[in-house]
Parts: C-alpha cells; sequence; structure tokens
C-alpha cells in the first residue's frame, strides 16, 4: 500500500474515532465506575444520576441553540434558583389582589413560572442584539441580577414545605419532578420531549438552518437577509425557558425552594455542549451530542462523589475535562481540513 494511501487510511480512522468520542467517553466513564465503585450501578444510584442526568440534559439542550449562533449564557444557574423562588411563592404567598391572595394551581404555576424563564431569556436577547451588549457581559449580568432577585425574593430564606393545601386547590406539585408515567419518570419525559423538539427544530426547520447559518457567518446571514435578530432572541428565551423548567423540577424534587439552587449550573451545561461537540465559535454541534454530554458530565460527577473524590479535586478534574474536549475539537477540525484536502 502507497505510503499517502496509508496515511490517509490513518487519519480517518482517527477522525471516525474523533467524531465518535462522546460515546466512547460515556462507554468509559460507566465501565471505569461500575468496576471501580460499589454501590455503582445499584437501581437507586441509577434514579439518583437519571435526575442529574434530566436537569443538565434540558440545560444543555438551551445552551446548545445559544451556542450554535456563538452565543453564551451564563444566567441559566440563576434562572434556575429564581425559578425556584417564584414556584415557591405563588404556592406558599399567593398573589395579593386588593384585601384578597389568589392561589393559582400548580399548571398555572407552572405556566407562569416558565414565562418568567422565558421573559428573562428575551431580556438577554435584547441586550445583545439590540443594544450590541456583548453576550458573555449580558448574561454575566443578569446571572448577578437574577440571582440577587432569588435572594431579596424571600430576604435569602427558602420557601419550604410546597405541598400546598387541599382548601386552596395548589397540591401536586410533587408530580414534576417525581412523579411517573409508565413506569418512568416525568423529568425524563421532559428531557425526552425537548431533545425531540429542539432536535427536529435544528435539522427540519427553516429556523434551525437559520442557527447554524448564524453561528457559521453571522455577517453572511444579515447580507442574506435572514432574521438574525428574531433568531437570536428566540435561541436566548428558549434557553431561559429551559433553566426555568429545571428550576420547577428541582424544586419539586426537593419540595422546598432556595435562592441559591442552580449555582455553577451554568459551567456544567457549557462544560456538556462543549463535550458533546459544540464549537463555542458557533455553527457547528448537534443536540443529541449535548445531551450525551450532559450523561457524561453527569456520571463523572457522581461517581467522582461516590468515589469519595474531595470537591476540590473535582473542579480540578471537571475544568482538565472541559480543556481536554476544546482540544479534541480543535484535533478533529484541523483533521477535517486535512482529509478534504488529500481527497
Amino acid at each position: 500500500m502507497p505510503q499517502n494511501t496509508r496515511a490517509s487510511t490513518t487519519s480517518r480512522v482517527v477522525l471516525l474515532i474523533l467524531r465518535l468520542r462522546i460515546f466512547l467517553a460515556l462507554f468509559a466513564v460507566l465501565i471505569y465506575f461500575a468496576v471501580t465503585t460499589e454501590r455503582f450501578l445499584t437501581v437507586n444510584n441509577l434514579l439518583i444520576m437519571a435526575q442529574h442526568i434530566t436537569i443538565f440534559g434540558i440545560l444543555s439542550i438551551g445552551m446548545t441553540l445559544v451556542i450554535l449562533t456563538a452565543g453564551i449564557d451564563l444566567s441559566v444557574g440563576s434562572v434556575v434558583g429564581f425559578a425556584g423562588m417564584v414556584a415557591g411563592y405563588l404556592i406558599m404567598e399567593g398573589i395579593p389582589i386588593g384585601d384578597q391572595v389568589l392561589f393559582l394551581s400548580v399548571p398555572s404555576v407552572i405556566a407562569v413560572t416558565c414565562l418568567v424563564g422565558l421573559g428573562i431569556g428575551l431580556i438577554n436577547g435584547l441586550l445583545i442584539t439590540y443594544l450590541n451588549v456583548a453576550p458573555f457581559i449580558a448574561t454575566l449580568g443578569m446571572l448577578y441580577v437574577i440571582r440577587g432577585a432569588a435572594l431579596l425574593s424571600n430576604d435569602g430564606s427558602t420557601f419550604s414545605s410546597l405541598a400546598g393545601h387541599e382548601e386552596l386547590t395548589n397540591t401536586g406539585f410533587f408530580v414534576l419532578g417525581s412523579g411517573t408515567f409508565l413506569g418512568i419518570g416525568t423529568p425524563v419525559w421532559i428531557l425526552a420531549g425537548l431533545t425531540a423538539l429542539a432536535f427536529v427544530l435544528a435539522r427540519k426547520t427553516p429556523l434551525g438552518r437559520y442557527i447554524y447559518a448564524i453561528g457559521g457567518n453571522e455577517s453572511a446571514a444579515v447580507f442574506s437577509g435572514l432574521p438574525v435578530r428574531r433568531v437570536k432572541l428566540f435561541v436566548y428565551a428558549f434557553s431561559g425557558l429551559c433553566a426555568a423548567i429545571v428550576g420547577l423540577i428541582v424544586t419539586s424534587q426537593l419540595q422546598t425552594a432556595h435562592p441559591m439552587t442552580g449555582d455553577t449550573y451554568e459551567l456544567r451545561a457549557i462544560a456538556a455542549v462543549v463535550l458533546g461537540g459544540t464549537a463555542l465559535a458557533g455553527g457547528r454541534g448537534t443536540i443529541l451530542g449535548s445531551v450525551i454530554g450532559a450523561c457524561v458530565i453527569s456520571i463523572l460527577n457522581d461517581g467522582m462523589v461516590m468515589s469519595g473524590i474531595s470537591n476540590f479535586w473535582q473542579m480540578v478534574i471537571m475544568g482538565l475535562v472541559i480543556i481536554f474536549a476544546v482540544v479534541v475539537d480543535q484535533a478533529q477540525q484541523r483533521l477535517e481540513k486535512r482529509v478534504l484536502v488529500s481527497i
């Protein structure tokens, strides 16, 4: 076999491995912790991991659409906490109307909270698209604003015992985070539904093509007449909605709303998206890859906890994973160009 042909074949094999790296990483962490950690594959632990995967999977879906447009959303963790506090306030305190207090049903509480998350995302989008604030700065500022609002909502205290009251017709909030349907947890169904929706949107609709086009070359998208501002407003609003849903799920599972819920969740969501193969520069990535990335991040984190690894080392390892994911992604891009040139 000629040397050039042999080198080309090797490059193609390496490129295939790099493209499948997220599946290989998922398989590797599962095997490693299954072998080295007792009780890792027990039913209880798998259920706990499923909850964590659901949380970061939903966040990663919204984050993926944002990053595909070459943006970033650092506010999602704060939105998670604020959404929980909104739900807790509505269930425990109700809405004062004159001398009366209106208590909403649980579906109405969920709807209002989702609208709040969507509204915060729209504010992020407006700052970025109409005031030309850099996405990093706009969402970093909103991170502090929303976290502060969550703390102010109940003077830094929690809303506990969110079971509601029969006479107020606001019971049943626990079903969102702890209920089951056909033996599968409600959050898993929510993740599956959002994954399917985002996949179809990104791959099968004009809006999805616009998202990829804007991330690939925003200037060309503008000159092509694409609705760049409206697309960006949508992706940030959708990211805020996903964060609100996560806040509702976590609060429902704990039956307690805490203002610091979701702290650093944005970093894990970004890590999942990067690990799943989405380029931070935008224009390249998949929803499924990000969800699998969330699986890897969640399993890695839970496995390290069960292995007794200290929080300090967990932070170091998580940071190294993110750096390694970016380095591998850059290597894949260079190798793809080299293979294309050799064709």
